[in-house]
């Protein structure tokens, strides 16, 4: 028996027409240097339907890719619109990859056109030559007379082909599972991979991020977007923004404390994502520069793990609530968001909270061991976490990785712990876990428990070799410039924190732990200067 529903497609379009009508009123906010500039979303949706017809009249006809190389802003948000719903592919370049990686996606995906910032045109420049589809450099922001582009490729200003042209548009009613948009991979081990989200996956995943057992993002909210729109998608909430009429403000590339605390003052956003580094330098700003930031009901916090210090010293000193979550491209990114269970108080709220969070009704999730075989959701019981959905992606683009999916599932490479009534917790990633004397420990464990001392600001652990243990944790610290806190100081203050056989006895201070293009520890960067023999250890 079939059911009498309507089958209408699930589509960007949709969430366009949708937010550019009902919530016309809704607005995004841009950043500047002097300031706010403003656009409504009915504003939004009339430039959509301009830009449509200015990249239909460059011979974007079907789903060729039309990739951005942009901070997240307006002009933005209006390519996340309307490059999908006229059937074509928008492609976030990931604006901090290493140029041969950027040549690398570019080339993969096939882009036609690049819509870039002006301020970001020395980045892109001197890849232009090698990268052999692009026929379109569409600049926002700046003038392009002085723009020196390779034979072939046509260099145009964003509001002059804007200029004039319709501002409705016919738009094409498509598969629903066809592609919408793209995001490769950071690439942090081999070239990126590229994960092709479908309209419906995206709609769907806009329903979970508006779901009160997910972010929860309402109408009312004004949402502080700092996770980059080339980030798997700004997390969702450009879409999510538009589906439930919440307002957008984008930092563009004011994205270090001092602007973002101005753009928080101004501007009094009630909901905000970002990694942690992110979080934490604001806070140390404020520490020296007070404000109440308290405006901000909830921030997300995901990319990887939120130290419980971090949270604990955003409710205490600044008023705001830390909403853990975890994901990753090939998510979406949503696949669990640490809301504790109602009615929990006190410890048993925080032990919760602390957790990447439970898996909604629409990502399935199972641990296994080495062997393959399935391990208990027991809360104990350790395995690799894989998980399957309709936004998680069952494949890469262009490219076999065998090693990455199993009967349907997507292999996360996280390793953890989920509860009975389904919570995860991440012990580390697989090829960040420690290994010694045959026992596991856990580095994300060990960097929490460094990061709770107050003079640190920072702190990565990654596995050395040992003669006798096969590994051992190596402890990278960066302390605060206001401490005379010692090493031996920081592996006392550990003793009672972790058992006895996992306390570090190597432990190197360094300016600033690397991080990858999306803002996370790099741990194989990390690993390349110990091998090389550029850190300095203690051996305590």
């Amino acid at each position: 028996m079939l059911s009498t529903m309507n089958d209408a497609p699930l589509s960007i379009a949709q969430l366009l027409r949708h937010g550019s009508t009902v919530h016309g009123t809704a607005d995004v906010v841009t950043w500047t240097e002097s300031g706010a500039r403003r656009r409504s979303y009915a504003e939004v949706g009339k430039r959509c339907a301009a830009l449509a017809h200015a990249l239909r009249d460059l011979g974007i006809d079907g789903d060729q890719r039309v990739a951005t190389f942009m901070w997240n802003n307006a002009e933005h948000l209006e390519a996340y619109l309307a490059v999908p719903s006229m059937g074509a592919v928008l492609h976030t370049l990931n604006i901090r990859l290493f140029p041969d990686q950027l040549i690398h996606v570019a080339n993969h995906a096939e882009d036609r056109v690049i819509i870039v910032d002006a301020s970001l045109i020395p980045l892109l420049s001197p890849q232009l030559p090698h990268l052999t589809t692009v026929e379109h450099l569409i600049v926002t922001g700046s003038s392009t007379d002085d723009i020196d582009a390779p034979d072939g490729v046509h260099v145009h200003s964003y509001e002059k082909l804007l200029e004039g042209k319709p501002e409705v548009f016919e738009w094409p009613e498509v598969n629903e599972r066809s592609a919408a948009a793209m995001c490769y991979t950071s690439g942090t081990t081999g070239d990126p991979k590229g994960v092709a989200y479908s309209h419906r996956s995206i709609y769907l995943h806009s329903m979970q991020v508006c779901s009160s057992d997910g972010p929860n993002l309402t109408q009312g909210d004004r949402a502080l977007t700092v996770v980059p729109q080339f980030h798997a998608m700004s997390w969702g909430l450009p879409y999510a923004a538009f589906m439930i009429g919440a307002s957008l403000i984008m930092p563009d590339r004011f994205l270090q404390p001092a602007p973002l605390a101005e753009l928080i003052a101004a501007e009094r956003p009630t909901f905000a994502a970002a990694v942690p580094t992110i979080w934490q330098g604001l806070h140390l700003y404020l520490e020296q520069h007070p404000q109440d930031i308290s405006s901000m009901r909830e921030v997300l916090i995901g990319g990887s793990a939120v130290p419980p210090s971090l949270m604990h010293t955003f409710e205490h000193d600044h008023g705001v609530p830390v909403l853990h979550a975890w994901g990753m491209t090939e998510t979406s990114p949503l696949g669990s968001v640490a809301r504790p269970p109602a009615g929990t108080t006190g410890d048993e709220m925080w032990k919760y909270r602390y957790t990447q969070g439970r898996f909604p009704a629409s990502v399935q999730a199972r641990l296994v061991d080495d062997n393959d075989d399935l391990v208990p959701h027991d809360g104990t019981s350790i395995g690799e976490l894989e998980v399957r959905g309709p936004w998680i992606t069952t494949s890469y683009y262009g490219i076999d990785a065998p090693e990455k999916f199993h009967d349907g599932w997507l292999r996360t490479g996280d390793v953890g712990t989920i509860t009975p009534d389904g919570y995860l917790t991440l012990s580390d990633r697989t090829k960040d876990i420690i290994k010694s004397g045959g026992e596991w420990i856990s580095s994300v464990d060990l960097e929490n428990a460094v990061m709770g001392h107050p003079a640190v600001a920072e702190a990565a652990v990654i596995g050395i070799p040992d003669d006798k243990w096969d590994e051992r944790p190596l402890v990278a610290v960066v302390l605060r410039h206001d401490t005379d806190t010692t090493l031996a100081e920081l592996q006392q203050y550990l003793s009672d924190k972790v058992a006895k056989w996992q306390l570090p006895e190597n432990w190197t201070l360094i300016e600033e732990v690397p991080k990858t293009s999306v803002g996370k520890f790099d741990k194989k960067q990390l690993r390349a200067q110990f091998q090389d023999g550029n850190l300095d250890i203690t051996r305590i």
